[in-house]
């Protein structure tokens, strides 16, 4: 199903962002639909580049898989900005990948930043602003 086809379906009304998860989109959005993905984070340098508002509380999302079919749609909690190296346990127990420690994400997150990083031409540092987001399920057909 389309996102404008699931965004009908579900009888809410406004606007919307329909996208996919930079890495692994299957498996990432399949977490988000099951309850167990809570929460995201992205490069802030990105949404300065590309002169792009920082989400907001109360925006609705549909999250895409890779073929650009929607598996839900999600409403944002929360954002806030914080550096990676101040990213907390609970915020990467939110996230729901792996084992769901700090320790992974880290791992995870550094390789992920350093390669989207690395198309733009800039280069990771454990200081750089990370734009960190929460979110629920709120439609998932």
């Amino acid at each position: 199903m389309t996102a404008e086809e699931m965004w009908n379906q579900s009888g809410l009304t406004g606007e919307y962002d329909a996208w996919s998860f930079g890495d692994d989109a299957d498996t990432l959005a399949r977490l988000v639909k099951d309850g167990i993905k809570t929460a995201t984070c992205s490069a802030y340098c990105f949404y300065e580049l590309e002169k792009e508002d920082l989400p907001e509380a109360g925006a609705y999302n549909i999250i895409l898989d890779s073929n650009e079919q929607a598996v839900c749609i999600t409403r944002t909690t929360k954002v806030y900005v914080t550096p990676f190296s101040q990213v907390t346990a609970e915020h990467a127990f939110k996230e729901g990948e792996g084992d769901r420690s700090l320790a992974y994400w880290r791992e995870v997150h550094k390789r992920f930043f350093t390669e989207e990083l690395k198309e733009a031409d800039l280069e990771f540092d454990e200081d750089m602003k990370l734009v960190c987001e929460e979110f629920e399920v709120v439609y998932t057909g």
